[in-house]
């Protein structure tokens, strides 16, 4: 008997992307618009922006991803108010089945949020051109990238367009008690997000998000490891970090002032802490904003 291999169906493949990029924009940034012959998807990890899309305009929210099909007129800009965070991928698929995105403006999960997250990861790991460069318009290779660090962008991106074709499709195999579980901890990830966001002013403790949120310690690092891969109070004190960089973005405060504002006992424990999250000072990344605000707009440095 012999064994016969048969060639693997993949209804969505990506052999080439253009780039990368995530951008944290200051609340009155605006980009004039382009198009090109490659789909781009952008999503809105924090605040929110107008898209245009054609000569429609659209306004998407934290955690709404729209998707611009080849040769579509597209722009966006900030709406005034919190300055906005916004990934954005550019690549090349010729699949049919990419019709189900043309036009299409969606509210991503989990699964899709965490895909982001992979393919920006990965894009740092694999390139050396700055993501926040809107100007960029060929991705340069790091010699040192980890192995099958492109692949990985690759397997992210067509996992979560492959998922978000057949999340319509009613879900087989599950039973009813795991969709309790999973409903259950997803209500209570959602529930303890909006206190530490509403709280993100506050010396919280650990028993503090505890005792606030009727939960044991053990339960409350679970899901937070499984959800972030670290524990309550790193997830906090990077909440506290975004913060305080779309304050500066607003350009209302200064650092002194940003660090009463968000709880720190003194400025230079802000900004230590600050440039551990973000392997920046709070200067450096005020400077670079402004950068990238005049990039933007086309003005030369």
């Amino acid at each position: 008997m012999e064994y016969v291999a048969i060639s693997l169906r993949r209804p969505i493949q990506i052999e080439r992307i253009v780039s990368v990029h995530y951008f944290e924009y200051g609340p009155d940034y605006a980009f004039v618009g382009e198009q090109h012959d490659f789909w781009e998807l952008v999503y809105v990890d924090k605040g929110e922006i107008i898209a245009t899309a054609g000569e429609q305009e659209r306004l998407l929210k934290k955690g709404q991803m729209i998707f611009h099909a080849p040769n579509e007129f597209h722009s966006v800009r900030a709406t005034g108010t919190r300055p906005p965070s916004i990934a954005v991928v550019s690549f090349h698929c010729d699949s049919p089945a990419m019709d189900f995105f043309e036009g299409r403006l969606v509210a991503v999960g989990d699964e899709e949020r965490d895909s982001v997250a992979e393919i920006v990861r990965h894009a740092r790991d694999a390139f050396s051109t700055p993501l926040d460069d809107p100007l960029s318009k060929q991705l340069e290779r790091r010699e040192d990238a980890p192995f099958g660090s492109e692949q990985l962008i690759a397997l992210a991106l067509e996992g979560m367009l492959v998922g978000m074709i057949r999340r319509g499709a009613q879900e087989k195999g599950q039973r009813p008690t795991s969709l309790i579980r999973e409903r259950s901890q997803n209500e209570f990830w959602d529930r303890v997000q909006a206190y530490l966001e509403a709280n993100v002013t506050r010396r919280l403790t650990l028993s503090d998000i505890c005792r606030d949120n009727l939960v044991g310690r053990s339960y409350l690092q679970k899901v937070f490891r499984e959800k972030t891969g670290g524990g309550a109070m790193e997830y906090f004190g990077n909440l506290k970090i975004q913060r305080a960089k779309e304050l500066i973005r607003e350009g209302g405060h200064n650092f002194t002032e940003i660090a009463r504002i968000l709880g720190y006992t003194s400025i230079h424990y802000f900004s230590r802490h600050f440039k551990k999250v973000t392997k920046m000072t709070p200067s450096e990344y005020a400077t670079s904003v402004k950068m990238l605000s005049r990039r933007g707009r086309g003005e030369d440095m």
